[in-house]
């Protein structure tokens, strides 16, 4: 591949058309470009103004000289060489091992900069934004930041975190990787189940998140599970381990229901009221596919669980055809492997549609009984409703009302405050 100084160019093209295709780039590779700047530079922040540096020097050619035939690699061939000149200019060559190297632009190290290269720096990456010597918050802070390339106000906003506070976060876990000498790699064979699980975990918060905002005016956050979902096609692209391929799958299925979990007015619709026409039929096949891959390498876990759940819910098209049988016994399976309250409750609510309120009411209070759950608001909505539908009016509208206080998420507010008046009527 040759370098910038030697690519083929186009036809000189008018300075709206290189905005144009530069904006494309910005949008698609740009993360890509900075997983490599980060590379050969070996510091965030560095990479980060070498990225924008590059693509405004693209602005100011590319209208005169024509695109490059290769044009993601004379982005980084131009954000490395502008920030080694800017390092010498300073006299700052600490993050560098070799400077001469870095700053000839006819290295052979550019000769590796093709879109494989660049792919296996953003799952670099990804595993070093969640390495398990950083705290877990900012583990998520981190990917959000420079894997997807999110504002920190937009994070912040997100995680209901003062974006001073986030942005401290993030400049201690950079300083973190830096100062530890965290190794900007993949992990081996050996560490890669350990190392893996953090990522997926970090992939699945953000997902959650986005699913089903924790707080605040809108019942979903569309930005940060389309992030989750990208981070997530990108890892099974590069990495395609089964639980990768399970966790890509749930978050499909689950958002395959998005344009049908609200009203045009944003109002919560319950999964049994939800009109299934408007599911995302190409993103449940895709899901689907994914998790019989998953259960058919055998080497799966939590994630292709829940993942094999959803498609259950997925594939019926009446809520009435759900196989409530099936999806008990898939809980059964996934508690024997994670035994968390929150599984044991989702349990009891397909033991309840199975065999009936009366058996789901006892498994819920069994679990508040043990003082589980106390302060989670879907705990008490379950009970309510558990209890609604077995004729306990005055158990319901305690359990509503508890929930009430717990909730912070306006759309699921409103919808319980009108069970709490239907209840009352």
């Amino acid at each position: 591949m040759k370098t910038n100084q030697q690519q083929p160019k186009s036809s000189p093209l008018s300075e709206n058309a290189v905005r144009e295709t530069l904006n494309a780039l910005y949008s698609f590779d740009s993360r890509h470009i900075f997983a490599t700047l980060i590379r050969l530079l070996g510091d965030f922040d560095i990479a980060e103004e070498a990225l924008h540096e590059a693509f405004r020097i693209a602005l100011e050619q590319w209208p005169r000289d024509g695109v490059p035939a290769n044009p993601k690699a004379w982005l980084v061939s131009t954000g490395r060489f502008k920030a080694v000149d800017g390092i010498r200019r300073r006299a700052r060559f600490d993050v560098l091992e070799d400077a001469d190297a870095l700053a000839d632009p006819s290295s052979e190290d550019a000769e590796a900069w093709d879109d494989e290269c660049l792919e296996d720096d953003s799952l670099r990456l990804i595993f070093t934004c969640c390495h398990p010597a950083l705290p877990p918050d900012a583990q998520v802070a981190l990917t959000l930041r420079e894997v997807c390339g999110l504002a920190t106000e937009e994070i912040a906003r997100a995680f209901l975190t003062p974006a001073a506070t986030l942005a401290q976060r993030i400049v201690r876990a950079k300083a973190k990787i830096r100062d530890a000498r965290i190794p900007y790699q993949v992990p081996g064979h050996a560490e890669l189940p350990d190392r893996l699980e953090a990522v997926l975990r970090v992939i699945y918060l953000v997902f959650n998140e986005g699913y089903s905002a924790s707080s605040g005016p809108l019942l979903t956050r569309h930005d940060l599970s389309e992030e989750a979902i990208r981070l997530g096609r990108l890892l099974v692209e590069l990495l395609p381990e089964p639980e990768a391929q399970g966790l890509l799958a749930l978050m499909l299925l689950q958002e395959s229901r998005r344009a049908a979990r609200s009203s045009p007015s944003g109002e919560l619709i319950l999964l049994d009221d939800q009109d299934r026409a408007l599911w995302n039929r190409e993103q449940i096949a895709e899901g689907s596919a994914l998790v019989e891959r998953a259960l058919l390498s055998q080497r799966f876990g939590l994630y292709t669980l829940q993942a094999a759940i959803a498609a259950v819910h997925a594939n019926a098209m009446d809520a009435a055809v759900t196989d409530w049988a099936q999806i008990a016994a898939l809980y059964e399976i996934l508690m024997r492997a994670d035994s968390s309250p929150v599984i044991e409750l989702n349990r009891a609510v397909a033991v309840a549609m199975r065999d009936g309120p009366a058996a789901g009411l006892d498994l819920v209070d069994a679990i508040l009984g043990r003082g589980n759950l106390a302060d989670y608001h879907l705990a008490h909505a379950v009970r309510a409703d558990l209890c609604r539908r077995l004729g306990k009016t005055t158990e319901a509208r305690a359990a509503y009302e508890q929930a009430l206080v717990l909730a912070r998420q306006e759309p699921e507010r409103r919808f319980l405050e009108r069970r709490l008046r239907e209840l009352r009527d």
